[in-house]
C-alpha cells in the first residue's frame, strides 16, 4: 500500500473514533501529522485525495471539514433501487418497517446508554417539533419531523455504522412514514394519533432518563404497532378491491321500494 493510501485509512478511522459528523472541523493539519504519527506532507496529500472523493471540504484560511461520511456514498447508491420499488409496490414499506424494527432496537438501546446531554436536547427539540406541526395538521411536516426524531435518537447512538445506514435510509423513511401517517389518520380510529404520540414520547422518555431496555421495548412496540395498523388497513382495502369487482349478475339482487305493477286481471276490475 502506498503512503498516502495509508494515511488515508488513518485520517478515515480518527473520524470514526472521534465520531465527527458532517460539517464539523478536522484537527489542522500539523495537529493531525503529529497524532497520526506521520509528515505533514503525507496528511496533506491523504487531505486532497478525500477531498477529490467528497469525504472532506477544504476550506481557505479556515481547515478542512468533514463532508460527508465514507460509509454514506455506497450506502445512497445502494438504497436508491429501492425508492423505485416502494413507488410501484407499498408493500415494501413492510420490509423497510422489519429493517427499522432491526436497526432502531438497536439505536434505541445504545441512545438509552450514551446520549450526551446535548443529543438529550435535540431528541426532545425533535420531538416537540413533531408535536407542533401534529397539532396544525401539516400532514407532511409532521412525516417528516418523525423520521427526524428517529434519527436523532439514532445519532445518540454514537455508533458511526448505525447511524449512516439510518441516514441513508432517510429518503425511504420519509416516504414510508408519510404513506403510514396518511393512511392511519385518515381511514384508522380517531385515537391513533394520540396513540403514536404516547408511544413517541415513552421512547423518548426511555433515552431521556438511560433506561436502555425500556428504551428497546418502546420502539417494538411502536413499530409492531404501525405494522399491525397498516395490515389491518390494508386488509381492509383488498376486501373493498374485491367487491368492486364482482361481476353484475353476481351482485345481490335487491327488492324494489315500490309495489309491482297490477296483472292484466287486476287492472280491469
Amino acid at each position: 500500500m502506498r503512503l498516502a493510501d495509508h494515511v488515508v485509512e488513518k485520517v478515515l478511522a480518527l473520524v470514526q473514533s472521534r465520531r465527527l459528523q458532517p460539517g464539523q472541523r478536522l484537527p489542522a493539519e500539523r495537529r493531525l501529522a503529529e497524532d497520526l504519527g506521520v509528515s505533514r506532507t503525507s496528511v496533506r496529500e491523504a487531505i486532497q485525495k478525500l477531498t477529490s472523493q467528497g469525504i472532506l471540504a477544504s476550506r481557505r484560511g479556515d481547515g478542512t471539514y468533514l463532508q460527508t461520511h465514507p460509509t454514506a456514498e455506497w450506502l445512497r447508491g445502494a438504497m436508491e433501487p429501492l425508492a423505485g420499488l416502494i413507488d410501484s409496490d407499498p408493500h415494501y414499506r413492510y420490509d423497510v418497517l422489519e429493517t427499522r424494527h432491526a436497526l432502531e432496537t438497536s439505536t434505541a438501546w445504545l441512545a438509552a446508554q450514551r446520549a450526551t446531554a446535548q443529543d438529550k436536547t435535540h431528541i426532545r427539540r425533535c420531538f416537540n417539533v413533531m408535536l407542533q406541526y401534529q397539532r396544525s395538521g401539516h400532514a407532511e411536516l409532521a412525516a417528516r419531523a418523525d423520521a427526524q426524531f428517529h434519527l436523532a435518537i439514532a445519532e445518540a447512538s454514537h455508533n458511526l455504522v448505525l447511524v449512516q445506514v439510518m441516514h441513508s435510509l432517510f429518503t425511504l423513511m420519509l416516504s414510508t412514514v408519510e404513506r403510514n401517517r396518511l393512511d392511519m389518520f385518515r381511514l384508522s380510529a380517531p385515537q391513533t394519533l394520540q396513540e403514536l404520540t404516547q408511544q413517541h414520547e415513552d421512547l423518548m422518555l426511555a433515552v431521556l432518563e438511560g433506561d436502555p431496555q425500556r428504551a428497546r421495548s418502546s420502539i417494538g412496540v411502536h413499530l409492531e404497532h404501525v405494522r399491525a395498523t397498516i395490515v389491518r388497513l390494508d386488509e381492509d382495502a383488498a376486501r373493498r378491491e374485491r367487491s368492486m369487482r364482482l361481476p353484475v349478475d353476481l351482485a345481490p339482487t335487491l327488492l324494489p321500494d315500490t309495489e309491482p305493477p297490477p296483472t292484466d286481471a287486476e287492472s280491469s276490475q
